[in-house]
């Protein structure tokens, strides 16, 4: 299967970065390499260096990117490891760095990686074949607890309980294998009247168990941070998310970095010694545009968030 993926928002992004054509860029999510060659296509001197964890992204882009030489690196790693990756690369300060954060097309729409709902098959969810966990092992050695926990938390799922209560009745019969029997057993905590409508009932859970075993949200706010400390003054950073949890961790860790002396104001003298690293080009999120929406409706509940080094 051809590795495609749709860049939300390409132009919006890109903006955000305000490219500067001698600039060192990164994109921590290259995908498809959608927003890599956008950015590439603006450079002269500069170059943009592009990091996928799968495998099957790093190879196709590679290939598809060849064209612009050493105007784009591609790195197989993790964007939580990225002032290491820049540190093996010789670097210490790069001019943008960009972040999308939701999951390929061409992983929800390859049936044998086991993302999708959709489709029949292993139950897997790893970005990268390298990793040990898969969701088969979240679903049948989780506690009941550990499953209300993040079907609860990553999913916000309201029947959180009665979910992770099919799932452990389900496993003392048998091993859940694939995603159709997981679907099977998130159906029984529906009310009849839910199970088949406009939406499906293993969405959330779903969500849940892939953020799960790609560590997703506990790696995000420390690759903010670390993004800001190798920007260089007047770079720029712009983060996309799909979900609320995504966008409430990057809103409050940019929000926290942008923010200065916290001392009483009745104080004279500052004490806190505390200043603000980048100042928010975004104060609300920036979405996709009808005209988008049209073509791609899985850039819907994207939000764009841009700050600036300072």
């Amino acid at each position: 299967m051809e590795f495609t993926h749709y860049s939300v928002m390409l132009e919006q992004c890109i903006e955000a970065l305000d490219i500067n054509p001698d600039g060192i860029y990164v994109d921590c999510t290259l995908g498809g390499g959608g927003h890599t060659e956008q950015i590439a296509k603006r450079l002269k001197s500069g170059f943009v260096i592009g990091i996928d964890r799968d495998e099957d992204a790093v190879r196709a882009a590679s290939e598809r990117l060849a064209v612009y030489g050493d105007k784009v690196r591609t790195v197989h790693g993790n964007f939580s490891d990225i002032k290491q990756i820049l540190e093996d690369m010789g670097l210490t300060r790069v001019s943008g760095i960009l972040f999308d954060l939701g999951v390929s097309s061409y992983q929800l729409d390859n049936a044998q990686r086991g993302f999708s709902y959709r489709f029949d098959a292993p139950l897997d969810m790893r970005m990268s074949q390298t990793d040990k966990l898969t969701a088969r092992d979240v679903v049948n050695g989780y506690s009941r607890q550990e499953l209300v926990r993040i079907i609860s938390q990553y999913g916000e799922e309201k029947y959180a309980s009665k979910i992770a209560s099919n799932i452990c009745r389900q496993r003392e019969k048998s091993p859940i294998n694939t995603t159709f029997e997981l679907n099977d057993v998130i159906r029984r905590a529906f009310k009849p009247s839910e199970r088949y409508g406009e939406k499906h009932p293993s969405k959330r859970t779903f969500q849940a168990i892939r953020i799960e075993v790609n560590g997703e949200l506990e790696i995000l706010e420390k690759a903010i941070r670390d993004s800001v400390d190798v920007l260089e003054k007047g770079g720029r950073l712009a983060v996309m998310t799909f979900h609320s949890l995504e966008d409430r961790i990057v809103k409050n860790t940019l929000r926290d970095l942008a923010t200065g002396c916290t001392c009483n104001k009745n104080i004279p003298v500052c004490i806190c010694n505390r200043t603000a690293q980048i100042k928010l080009i975004t104060h609300k999120p920036i979405t996709a545009g009808e005209s988008e929406l049209q073509q791609n409706n899985r850039s819907r509940p994207a939000k764009l968030r841009a700050a600036q080094k300072i």
